[in-house]
């Protein structure tokens, strides 16, 4: 956790996949049978992990962009974006391109960010991160924002309660927290490409601008003080202090007092799938999300939300898991994810733009290449956790849900009682 506080203090803000560079054309082609519609006939050689790295494989197989989702794009190519400001204090690891040394390891850390890619945001600007330092005392000396009341809509409907797509609709609208594109953030999606091609299509960030003061609203600045828990090295055990299941315990009862969580809630207490007791689903929620399991052959090497949130690099090279906007932004700006474009939809037609709020993109982690990966912009971390787990308790593989005005798959994969991976695919 110390990592991120302190390498993030000064940091200058602007304003999922199988087959990487490395490997040859005839394993690359596999995402072209994808995107195509074709069947991914890769086997994996994990057993326990077959169906989570077979949705990563597929993830691009259904993405499709609609009309009402996105509209021409209208902007023209950015020029590089000019050079974030020198990252500075001290920093808990260097990462060297195509190096992960993982949280526990120090050793030859030279204080300062090792850039991998060539881009940077524009606009620079600061985090404030001097609060993220009292995330680590126990919750119950910790400030919580108030409780947020809004009655009568926080109760399902019954037609939420029959059907998912309402329940899943009714959270979008309940995201106080989600932020506006052009208001709050800008991105420059670049230009787009098939998964298989190896040209970077994205002359700039995805990221051009981001407000300062999204990491104020106390569920982001939680959010993000997880992030640098985890040894990013899929198989390898993961040693949890006190102080981050403080952090984590924390995140819960933050998230517990948001209009999305509250909903959820209800709406699983309705169904009697968890306890009505609110404290007990805080303890519920907090063993779903975080609570290790076996991932890469390894016991306590991974959690629902180091897979789905913060992203994992498999032996073989790849990288899976790593659905999540904030800690995109967050690492690009550090210069360890390049952004490479967005990826086509099957059916040629409307290209997402600076507004489309599920975007489907390529990019290198640290140098590793994931061809294809999915991710909602701007939406909040209590949304993000409430959409998934509410289609994890009620939903099956395939959840075809409305969020605004965006068609949208919620992939889920179980892993017995646990939550293997989930994340959104665009639909027409």
């Amino acid at each position: 956790m110390e990592g991120l506080i302190k390498g993030l203090l000064d940091v200058a803000l602007g304003g999922d996949n199988r087959d990487n560079d490395s490997r040859d054309e005839r394993s690359r082609s596999t995402w072209a049978e994808v995107v195509s519609g074709e069947d991914d006939k890769d086997q994996d050689l994990d057993r326990d992990r077959s169906r989570w790295n077979r949705q990563e494989q597929n993830q691009g197989k259904n993405d499709q962009w609609g009309s009402e989702c996105s509209r021409p794009s209208r902007r023209p190519q950015k020029a590089v974006h000019e050079e974030s400001e020198e990252i500075e204090g001290d920093k808990k690891d260097n990462y060297g391109q195509n190096q992960w040394h993982g949280k526990d390891n120090e050793e030859g850390s030279n204080d300062g960010w090792t850039t991998v890619g060539k881009k940077s945001p524009r606009r620079p600007q600061k985090v404030q991160t001097d609060q993220w330092n009292g995330y680590k005392r126990p919750p119950s000396e910790q400030d919580y924002s108030e409780d947020v009341e809004l009655g009568a809509s926080l109760v399902p409907s019954e037609l939420e309660l029959a059907d998912l797509s309402n329940a899943c609709y009714k959270l979008w609208e309940l995201d106080l927290n989600r932020l506006t594109p052009g208001k709050d953030y800008e991105i420059d999606i670049g230009e787009g490409k098939k998964v298989y091609q190896k040209e970077d299509m994205a002359q700039g960030s995805l990221f051009s601008w981001l407000s300062k003061d999204v990491f104020r609203r106390p569920t982001f600045s939680r959010f993000c003080s997880l992030l640098d828990n985890y040894n990013p090295n899929e198989g390898a055990k993961e040693v949890v202090t006190s102080e981050e299941r403080q952090e984590q315990d924390a995140f819960i009862e933050e998230i517990s007092r948001t209009a999305p969580i509250k909903y959820l809630h209800k709406y699983l207490a309705l169904k009697g799938m968890v306890s009505e007791n609110y404290q007990d689903f805080k303890r519920t929620m907090t063993s779903l999300w975080f609570d290790l399991y076996r991932r890469g052959g390894t016991f306590g090497s991974s959690s629902a939300f180091e897979h789905v949130f913060v992203g994992e690099i498999k032996r073989e090279g790849d990288v899976s898991g790593f659905h999540n906007w904030v800690q995109f932004y967050l690492e690009e700006v550090k210069g360890r994810v390049d952004y490479q474009g967005f990826i086509f939809p099957r059916r040629r037609g409307e290209i997402p733009d600076s507004e489309t709020q599920l975007l489907t993109i390529q990019f290198e982690w640290n140098g590793v290449l994931k061809s294809v990966s999915s991710t909602l912009v701007g939406v909040s971390p209590e949304f993000e956790i409430a959409l998934y787990t509410l289609c994890f308790y009620v939903g099956g593989e395939d959840n075809h849900i409305q969020l605004g005005p965006c068609p949208v798959n919620i992939k889920c994969y179980r892993f017995g009682e646990r939550i293997g991976s989930v994340f959104p695919v665009a639909e027409s």
